[in-house]
């Protein structure tokens, strides 16, 4: 109870001093430099690394203090994290959520308090939100689905078996990049195998490779949704000397435009630059802080990438680099 009460009387604190700088004509965009909040699903996934990196950058570069809080994957925390950073009295606030449906309070909070809202990659299921910044990942899908339908039919190979390794249960992203790819191949005469939620995480892509492979000695396609576990697939293909089946994924990542300009059988990917997708954030988030209008959705960009053309994208980070005009850059 002590807490509780603690909280509240943290938390009416910092709304009066909203509505005091608000009467006094005090806004973000003539403060010193902003203090913007960040709450992040994970740091478990090098993506997500790349995604912190690129919003510390930007936001140093603008003299702003950016607040970074690490949910790990636990919902509960990230609620909390989400109210530390209220209480702080942040100018903007993004959240890269654990679960749409669970941080709701948490940003119907956030929205009381008149702290403006960007989600990134992830969306959130509730209202309030100021802007979401991520990538049309149901195109991603699509893209990728459409470079192995052309591969395949390029090879001769008709009614392939195409093995499916998914992100996670229920998120908006893996349902998009599955959504996107089975409309790619829908209608050509091959047939996809749902494989298990393997996180996104490279460890978990082999586990499941393994398994998948020897109930389905005929694959001819691995299609993950995104690249670290589509290259943990091709570890376990490369143990079994399968070099006959190709390998597809999404984000971009550098490791695999390698193997595609070496001329390996990974055949595609949709770019994902996560430093960009946290410049991108950090740049709305001082838009919408500064009571200027933003659109609903701000869309990072993306391209496919395939051996015809992986020479024309930067590759020296971890992942390769994309970075389209945005925002009147």
């Amino acid at each position: 109870m002590l807490r509780r009460r603690s909280f509240l009387f943290r938390f009416a604190f910092a709304g009066t001093a909203i509505s005091l700088a608000a009467g006094l004509g005090i806004t973000a965009a003539h403060a010193e430099g902003l203090k913007i909040g960040f709450s992040q699903v994970t740091l478990q996934s090098p993506f997500y690394v790349q995604l912190k990196t690129g919003a510390e950058a930007a936001a140093k570069a603008g003299g702003d203090t950016l607040v970074f809080l690490d949910a790990n994957g636990d919902v509960s925390k990230q609620n909390n994290d989400i109210q530390d950073l209220i209480t702080q009295g942040v100018n903007a606030l993004i959240i890269n959520p654990v679960n749409p449906d669970a941080v709701v309070p948490s940003l119907e909070a956030a929205v009381a308090a008149g702290i403006p809202v960007i989600t990134v990659d992830r969306s959130v299921n509730g209202k309030g939100v100021t802007a979401h910044v991520g990538r049309d990942n149901k195109n991603m899908g699509k893209l990728v689905g459409e470079a192995v339908v052309a591969r395949l039919k390029a090879d001769g190979v008709e009614k392939a078996k195409i093995i499916e390794i998914q992100g996670d249960a229920g998120g908006a992203v893996m349902m998009d990049r599955r959504d996107g790819f089975h409309s790619a191949i829908e209608g050509s005469g091959h047939t996809i195998v749902e494989g298990p939620y393997a996180e996104y995480i490279r460890a978990n892509a082999v586990t499941a490779m393994q398994d998948l492979l020897q109930a389905n000695p005929d694959v001819k396609v691995v299609y993950a949704h995104n690249d670290d576990m589509a290259l943990g697939a091709l570890q376990v293909l490369k143990e079994n000397n399968r070099s006959d089946v190709l390998v597809a994924g999404v984000d971009g990542l550098s490791e695999a435009l390698a193997i595609m300009a070496d001329g390996g059988n990974y055949i595609g990917s949709a770019l994902n630059d996560p430093k960009y997708l946290g410049d991108v954030t950090i740049q709305v988030a001082r838009e919408a802080a500064a009571k200027k209008p933003v659109s609903a959705f701000v869309d990072a960009g993306t391209a496919l990438v395939t051996s015809k053309n992986v020479a024309d994208f930067p590759r020296a980070g971890l992942f390769a680099e994309y970075r389209p005009h945005v925002l009147g850059q």
